[in-house]
């Protein structure tokens, strides 16, 4: 590049639109012996370049040579441009007290409208070492003159850079509107950098106000445009990691971090972002419940930033440190000091942070019985439950019900837990997709677990029985929003059949899949990336949970039992006959291993030759149910039982159960779920569907059997069992019956399906559904398998179609022998067609099976859902 010094000097916003452009035409010009001048502005684009998105080493060569041109080039302000950002740079690198040397000799040799390009340059630095007070003042010197000079570009940087101090200080309101302001000068601009970047910030200004599918769409969108330009994402990283976080997703923001900091690492970059990043996944694994994880990227972390100079941010990092360490179960008189220490830091600093801090330090001081000390510390932390986000209230609700519990109020505690979850539904409601939902409400877990226990220690029954439904499946109180009109999510879906029915095909046929497996997981990730950014529209169920009427819906032959968690043990809780009794039976560790043997067996009896197992797996059936049922397991009466388990005990074949092995036996979610479903209409009609998946080792025999006996029924079999057709059929039908190999998936639980002839069945497209079938018989393995999330909360296929209009569903949570499902379907169906509600005619269709170890453990397997 041979131009004139004006087409050198475009160099400079070029580097920020077009950043490889820049680079190629700076190494250009640089190979041609450039004058002084040129030569400053050729390496300073360069060392900017490298700043940015390369080796910090290279960057500082770089600009000590631009600084060196400059200086022969006898230009002041060219001189002091360059300090600014070589000041920038030396922040960056760690080297604090350098960078800011260069950037106050900077502000002293430049001149009007250099000199405030030089102070938003300065600003940024002070924000990256978290000294927002000065950044402010910068930034105000700053924007008038660049306002008058009328440069668009620089204004527009400066007004996003103090939005964005504004938010470290917790002010959204000034954020927003310095965010509007630069977003009308960006748009009359080519800055294609500046762009993605505002879009970033807008990101974390809508995270900020609340809205985490809103925050998730601009980032993502952010990521497309930095794509473009072909530029690294460090900081957007950093952000998402905050909203995935938000949004319960831990694991999620912890490898994203982690990936980040090797790719850092493996290109020299800058320091000062590595330390954020692991800042970052610190946060993350404490959150994920992996405070060895959370102690190292913490302590490291720490380390960084105080070689730095970076306070604000060493604060940040401290605390989180310290959290890690009371998680792993460390408890001092100096951790509570240094929690507060931390504190008193934290306000000193203004950061919304403080009230965290408060509650660690009171939270400590409880555990080794400083009451004084923790009323302290928690009366502090309690002041920031009336104001802010929903995550700030619910820690100042928290720390409010820390200090009732240690001053003996049970009614204080359930008061400030009652408000505290309060907050959380009202956030948990903004948001569309039920992994959302359900993943949040991992956030209330501590305040749902405060209340039982008071309730526990209250005595009453009835009292436990509402906390326990409080905070139990509330994901399921509400559909999920579905974006029917949403043609880049639908095409995304079309495509991912397509790709997941050629790599099935080729698995069979024993070819490598590498390419397809590749593309399949990408399309899952668009998929998920567009539910996730879906607002919610719908609101939960106001109406809160009602003993009394429980009590009158179940009547005197109907028991239902509903097991809390408290403390480690399982507490029954026995409702029927006008009354809640309450009974003590084992502990939830044991019942979980005692469950994962029964599943073992149930998966040895699906093949023939496994009788001698048998006695094995009845002999776990009776340990798992004093464990569950204990004492309550004599007082079920002799009608119907609903039982409601806590979600890690969902894979519990509860027909296995001795006293319920004769009986009839539902199991749903909640009490509240099973209110629902009982007062849940069919549609008029009541069309039945039958649906007949590839590959099944009988052929789907009962399918071609049933349709014999439902005459009407609309079948859909071979090429006609795709997946537009069967959910065109299954919407506001009346039963549906689906013969189809079932997978479940506990990396992405939304991805289980079922196979159809064009591909997956998956979770995504149940929720595409108006109303879901009223009754629905899924005759294949795994349908009944769900993740546990959130606080007890459960991702599945069942799970999908309760809040969508199901009444009742027959699942399966194991492994099955296909020829023995077949006379247990029938029997089934017979059932129905006497009028039978599904786990009755469950019930009788176990009792007209062979008494082989196979058919009884095919029998076990099913389970009846819902409440008809």
């Amino acid at each position: 590049m041979t131009a004139g010094s004006e087409a050198v000097q475009d160099l400079l916003p070029l580097v920020f639109a077009a950043p490889n452009e820049a680079l190629t035409k700076a190494e250009s010009v640089l190979r041609h012996r450039p004058e002084p001048l040129h030569a400053s502005v050729a390496h300073q684009v360069i060392g900017i370049w490298q700043r940015d998105f390369g080796d910090m080493r290279l960057a500082l060569r770089h600009l000590r040579r631009a600084r060196d041109w400059a200086a022969r080039a006898g230009s002041a302000d060219r001189e002091a441009d360059v300090l600014a950002t070589l000041g920038v740079a030396l922040v960056h690198s760690g080297r604090t007290r350098q960078g800011l040397d260069a950037l106050g000799r900077g502000v002293r040799r430049g001149t009007g409208h250099t000199r405030a390009r030089v102070l938003f340059r300065r600003a940024y630095s002070w924000w990256v070492l978290g000294h927002h007070r000065e950044a402010l003042e910068d930034v105000r010197r700053a924007v008038p003159v660049l306002r008058q000079a009328g440069d668009v570009i620089w204004t527009a940087r400066a007004l996003t850079l103090r939005a964005t101090v504004h938010l470290a200080l917790g002010a959204v309101e000034r954020a927003e509107a310095d965010f509007a302001s630069a977003e009308d000068l960006w748009a009359v601009t080519d800055q294609e950098h500046d762009k993605a970047d505002a879009v970033e910030s807008r990101g974390l200004a809508a995270f900020r106000s609340g809205d985490v599918p809103a925050a998730l769409r601009l980032l993502d969108e952010a990521e497309e445009r930095y794509a473009k330009l072909g530029t690294p994402t460090f900081m957007l990283s950093i952000r998402r990691c905050e909203v995935l976080m938000a949004a319960g997703l831990a694991a999620e923001a912890l490898a994203e971090a982690d990936t980040a900091v090797a790719e850092l690492d493996s290109i020299g970059g800058q320091s000062t972002r590595k330390a954020e990043l692991l800042l970052a996944a610190a946060r993350a694994a404490r959150q994920a419940d992996d405070p060895a994880t959370a102690t190292a990227r913490a302590g490291l972390a720490v380390r960084l930033f105080a070689g730095q100079r970076r306070a604000w941010w060493e604060a940040h990092a401290r605390l989180v440190l310290i959290g890690a360490r009371h998680a792993a179960g460390k408890r001092s008189g100096r951790l509570v000091r240094d929690a507060a220490a931390v504190a008193e830091r934290l306000v000193e600093l203004g950061a919304p942070a403080a009230p965290e801090a408060f509650l660690l330090a009171g939270r400590i001081a409880l555990d080794l019985g400083r009451t004084a000390d923790a009323e302290r510390h928690l009366a502090v932390a309690a002041r920031s439950r009336r104001n802010g986000p929903p995550l700030a209230r619910m820690t100042g609700w928290a720390a409010q019900a820390l200090r009732a519990r240690a001053a003996g109020s049970t009614r204080g505690v359930l008061e400030a837990c009652r408000r505290g979850l309060d907050v959380l539904d009202d956030h948990r409601m903004t948001l569309g997709a039920s992994e959302l939902r359900a993943r949040a409400t991992a956030q209330g877990a501590e305040l749902a677990a405060l209340a039982q226990q008071a309730a526990l220690r209250s005595g009453g029954a009835r009292r436990l029985l509402v906390w326990s439904e409080r905070w139990r499946a509330t994901a399921l109180s509400a559909p999920p929003t579905r974006p029917p009109a949403d043609p880049e999510l639908l095409s995304h879906m079309t495509a991912y059949r397509e790709i997941a029915a050629r790599a099935e095909e080729a698995r069979m046929e024993g070819r490598p899949v590498p390419a397809l497996e590749r593309e399949q997981r990408r399309l899952e990730r668009a998929i998920r990336s567009r539910t996730l950014h879906m607002r919610g529209e719908a609101r939960g169920d106001d109406t809160r949970f009602d003993v009394g009427r429980l009590l009158e819906r179940l009547g005197d032959g109907v028991r239902l039992v509903e097991l809390a968690v408290v403390d480690g043990r399982v507490q029954v809780l026995l409702c029927g006959q006008s009354r809640v009794r309450r009974f003590e039976a084992g502990s939830l560790a044991a019942a979980e291993t005692e469950a994962e043997h029964v599943q073992a067996g149930l998966r040895r009896l699906a093949h023939p030759g496994a009788q001698a197992r048998l006695p094995v797996v009845e002999a776990a059936g009776r340990r798992l149910e004093e464990l569950l049922l204990g004492p309550a397991a004599a007082h079920l009466g002799d009608g119907p039982v609903v039982i409601v388990p806590p979600g890690r005990l969902h894979r519990v074949p509860w027909a296995l159960l001795p006293s319920l092995r004769e009986r009839v036996v539902s199991v749903s979610p909640s009490a509240s779920s099973w209110l629902r479903a009982r007062e849940t209409r069919p549609p008029r009609g009541g069309r039945q569907v039958l649906v007949r998946g590839p590959g099944l080792a009988t052929g789907g025999a009962e399918v071609t059997r049933l349709a014999d006996r439902y005459s009407g029924a609309t079948v859909l079999e071979h090429g006609d069992a795709t997946v537009p057709r069967v959910l065109t059929e299954l919407d506001g039908a009346g039963l549906a019956h689906i013969a189809a190999h079932g997978t479940f998936r506990t990396d992405g639980p939304l991805f289980s399906a079922l196979r159809m002839a064009d591909g997956p069945l998956i979770v995504h497209d149940f929720e595409r559904l108006d109303r879901s079938p009223y009754r629905i018989i899924l005759s294949c393995c795994d349908t009944a398998r769900f993740a546990t999330v959130g606080a007890d909360e459960l991702l599945g296929l069942v799970t999908a179609l309760l809040p969508l209009g199901t009444a009742g569903v027959v699942a399966c949570s194991a492994p099955v022998n296909d020829a023995a499902v077949v006379p247990l379907m029938l029997a089934l169906h017979e059932g129905l067609a006497k009028g039978l509600p599904l786990p009755e005619a469950l019930r009788d269709a176990r009792s007209a099976m062979p008494d082989d170890a196979l058919h009884r453990a095919t029998g076990w397997a099913f389970t009846a859902f819902g409440a008809t």
